[in-house]
């Protein structure tokens, strides 16, 4: 028998929620003992409670999801060690999310264990035994000792440690297929090296610094670094026609996809940073809204606060059991985790290039304030800042001396 409510029937006179209801109560029941864990109880009500039930059934009823839930409702504990016991998938960590948002499971610093797990496995594929010594070195005293000073890991510096040590390894690889070692490097072999490959091998820099550091690499040695300033830029009239489309194209573009391109166009911000925006940096009021990128809260005017404003009428996060009280302002498609800036940015890609745009902005800004006010206002450090102005003949460095003396 269905529950009696109106609303959409799915089979059999019942509606999406109770064979929704009917389908958790049966993958979390463990089949052995006929019953459900404690630990599960509070996800399997979670589930059964989505506002869009039809989505929960579809994703629910895939046959590999199906079958992690069933293998999860026999498990003899749910911890996180159980999960990372378990192949690695989208899945594994889909539901690990979940079980985290609603409570049975404590929160982890997740980038941190993920990088840990693949410096781990980064590692063996150096080839010689002791430059493999010196990446396990390079990983624990540098990344991970970093990594330890910060309150969470970033998805940004967990994509940055992983390319350091990515390029560091295929540079003492390349040293090894030369018979070569970091010891006798010179700088024909760096030239040599970073020639013939990749632009991505200027990154060993930073490998190269902590090797000099450690007394690992002779002194002296250099990387030829990435030219600024040579990193094409929308211009002004670019600007203002990609952000006249973006607000023009109310109920064709979602609205969350015209806030981040607001933040882009106007403010230069990157896909990042709009990404970790939360809902404590965000105020609308009938009389206005207000956001807080730096340390000071800009106010938007119209139009640039309508996408907002829809934004705070229609949050998505009580759609699925993904958000339950979600303070992030872009959610995303895991559990209590903000968008990935790279999806963000590839949807906006298609309205228009969010680097150019990016920079552009901030050239154009740096002839309109000061170096300090807008370092402040926007959340960036002054010397990015510094190199904007210089680079658009600002000069702003001489308002920040003028004012210390």
């Amino acid at each position: 028998m269905g529950c009696g409510a109106e609303d959409e029937l799915y089979s059999g006179g019942r509606c999406w929620t109770c064979v929704l209801g009917d389908v958790v109560d049966d993958l979390l029941t463990n089949q052995a003992t006929g019953s459900m864990a404690n630990e599960l109880i509070p996800l399997a009500a979670a589930l059964k409670s989505m506002k869009r039930a039809n989505s929960g059934l579809t994703w629910i009823q895939q046959k590999h999801v199906a079958a992690f839930l069933r293998n999860l409702a026999g498990a003899p504990d749910i911890t996180h060690e159980t999960f990372d016991g378990l192949p690695d998938s989208r899945t594994r960590e889909y539901v690990r999310g979940l079980l985290i948002e609603h409570g049975v499971l404590p929160r982890r610093d997740e980038f941190r264990t993920r990088y840990e797990n693949w410096s781990a496995a980064a590692v063996d594929r150096t080839i010689d035994p002791q430059n493999r010594d010196i990446v396990r070195r390079y990983v624990r005293w540098h990344h991970l000792r970093r990594m330890n000073q910060m309150d969470e890991v970033t998805r940004g510096a967990f994509l940055r440690a992983k390319q350091q040590v990515t390029v560091a390894i295929d540079l003492l690889n390349w040293l090894t297929g030369h018979g070569t070692s970091l010891t006798e490097l010179s700088q024909a072999h760096l030239d040599l090296w970073q020639a013939e490959g990749p632009t991505t091998r200027r990154i060993a820099e930073h490998f190269l610094k902590w090797a000099i550091k450690t007394k690992a690499a002779p002194a002296g040695l250099t990387i030829v670094t990435h030219r600024r300033g040579t990193s094409p830029k929308l211009d002004k009239a670019g600007q203002d026609e990609a952000l006249g489309r973006v607000l023009q194209a109310k109920g064709y573009i979602e609205a969350r996809d015209q806030a981040a391109a607001v933040l882009i166009l106007v403010f230069g911000q990157q896909a990042e940073r709009i990404a970790e925006l939360t809902w404590e940096n965000v105020t609308v009021t009938d009389e206005l809204v207000t956001v807080r990128l730096g340390s000071i809260k800009i106010a938007l005017p119209s139009p640039l606060d309508e996408p907002w404003r829809q934004l705070a009428m229609n949050p998505s996060h009580g759609l699925t059991a993904a958000h339950p009280n979600s303070k992030w302002v872009f959610t995303g498609q895991f559990p209590g985790k903000h968008i990935n800036p790279g999806y963000l940015t590839q949807r906006l890609t298609r309205l228009f290039s969010t680097r150019a745009a990016r920079l552009g902005t901030l050239h154009e800004l740096t002839k309109l304030a000061p170096v300090a006010i807008i370092a402040e206002t926007l959340g960036y450090s002054p010397i990015t800042i510094e190199r904007h102005a210089t680079d658009s003949a600002a000069a702003y460095g001489r308002y920040i001396a003028a004012v210390r003396t």
